[in-house]
This record gives C-alpha cells, sequence and structure tokens, in this order.
C-alpha cells in the first residue's frame, strides 16, 4: 500500500469511528426522522455524524475535497479527480427502525475509481477497510485489524446477500433462477459488500437506485479483497458521474 494511501486510510478510519459516538447517543433516544427532497428519511445522527467526519477529512487532507450525502443534498458539491465520498449513515431507513444495520461509509475516488474505503458498523463496532489488492481488513472494537479475503464463487450454493429495504423483487428472483441452489442472506446497508469482501457471502446483486456515496467505500473494501463490482453490461462500476446516481450492479467474490 502506498504511503499515502496507508496514512489516509488510518484518517479514516478514525473518521468513521470518532462519529459512533454520536450515531448511537441518537440511536438511543427519541429522535425525530424528515424527508429530503427524494422522500428518504435524515435524522439528526446522519448530521451530526456528517459534521465530525468532514471536519476530521479536512484536517486529515485539505486539499482532498469532501462530497457527503446530506451535503449534496444541499447542493454543495464539487467537481475533481480525487476526493472523498462520504455516506455518514448509511441504512438510515434499518437506524429508524432500530435494528442495527447501518454503516459510516467513506470512500476515496481517484480518476473515477473508489481506491479506499472504510465501512465502520457503529452498533457493533466492527470496521473493514482496504485499499488496494489484498490490503482488506476487519477489526472488532480496538482488536488489531485481521485480513480478509474474498472467497471463490461456488458453482452450487453460492451466497446471494441482498436488501432488507431495497430492491426489486421480481429481478432478484428471476437473477436467482439463474443459480444452482443458491441460499440468501439478507442485510442493510453497505455491510453487504463487506459479507462478500469476507467469504460469509458471494454474490450482492443490487436492484434499484443508489447513490455514489452509498457504495463507494464498500466496493474498495470488496476490491481490496479481490471481489469486483461490475454494472450489468460487465463494466466495473465507476464514479464521479454528473449526477452521482449509479446503475444496478453486481457486487462478487473471485470468479
Amino acid at each position: 500500500m502506498k504511503a499515502d494511501l496507508r496514512e489516509l486510510l488510518e484518517g479514516a478510519r478514525r473518521a468513521a469511528r470518532a462519529a459512533a459516538p454520536a450515531i448511537l447517543e441518537i440511536y438511543h433516544s427519541r429522535f425525530e426522522v424528515r424527508s429530503k427532497a427524494d422522500a428518504s428519511p435524515v435524522t439528526e445522527a446522519d448530521e451530526r455524524a456528517e459534521a465530525i467526519i468532514v471536519a476530521a477529512l479536512a484536517k486529515l487532507a485539505p486539499e482532498i475535497p469532501v462530497i457527503a450525502e446530506e451535503m449534496a443534498a444541499r447542493g454543495e458539491t464539487v467537481a475533481a479527480e480525487r476526493f472523498w465520498l462520504v455516506d455518514p449513515l448509511d441504512g438510515t431507513r434499518e437506524f429508524v427502525a432500530r435494528n442495527g444495520e447501518f454503516t459510516t461509509n467513506i470512500g476515496l475516488i481517484e480518476d473515477a475509481r473508489p481506491v479506499l474505503g472504510i465501512v465502520h458498523l457503529p452498533v457493533t463496532n466492527v470496521t473493514y477497510a482496504g485499499a488496494g489488492l489484498d490490503t482488506a481488513t476487519r477489526q472488532e472494537r480496538d482488536a488489531m485489524p485481521v485480513g480478509i479475503a474474498a472467497r471463490r464463487i461456488p458453482e452450487t450454493g453460492a451466497v446471494v446477500t441482498h436488501s432488507r429495504s431495497h430492491g426489486n423483487n421480481a429481478k432478484l428472483a428471476d437473477y436467482l433462477s439463474t443459480l444452482r441452489e443458491p441460499q440468501t442472506r439478507i442485510g442493510g446497508s453497505a455491510a453487504k459488500f463487506c459479507f462478500v469482501a469476507e467469504g460469509s457471502a458471494d454474490l450482492y446483486p443490487r436492484f434499484g437506485p443508489t447513490m455514489e456515496w452509498d457504495t463507494a467505500a464498500g466496493q474498495a473494501v470488496l476490491e481490496a479483497a479481490g471481489g469486483r463490482v461490475i454494472t450489468w453490461d460487465g463494466s466495473p462500476l465507476r464514479y464521479a458521474k454528473p449526477s452521482f446516481r449509479n446503475p444496478e450492479f453486481l457486487a462478487k467474490g473471485r470468479d
């Protein structure tokens, strides 16, 4: 791993973990749920966590601009070849449902590719990280990070992880019908990328809308673990699109 990426990875890890207490304080209290212009939910936890992370990243690398979900909702975006993509609370619906399946995502984009990612699960205090092939790790609480790798996709019995709150059941059923004896695992947020990265799942088909800040960190972790994220025409999922909106995609383990 390049020295600058190592420093940025550790700084992003600290930023994601620093936001967790603010998220959990609100998670364990009574909180208001508001609707944004696109009808998606937002809470004080999203906003407080984003402020903490944006400030930390600005201090870490002031030359790298940040695009974060709530900033983008206010029209605060920039055009750059290298920039951070932040979703301070991915899975707000899971947060509101209090099922614990939400994450904090920090990704670094270079030349339209995610080259670094942190996915932190505040409730379990587990952090996934990666910045280049064979650098993916899983860290439990304050233990040392442990290396993880995506497994080869089995011809029979592949584990397919899919969204709890989003998706297209008809398209999912059609996809599952192309596999031999698939098993399914429901999950929320970017954690599904991490299931594939650690080998507890093999495939994550996404049918339905996502934004770049939803996927950048998870894609970086999965690619660091030897997996891939492709659109349904076989192209790599790319970034810095004008709308920040992703096409439907497939995240997968090793072929």
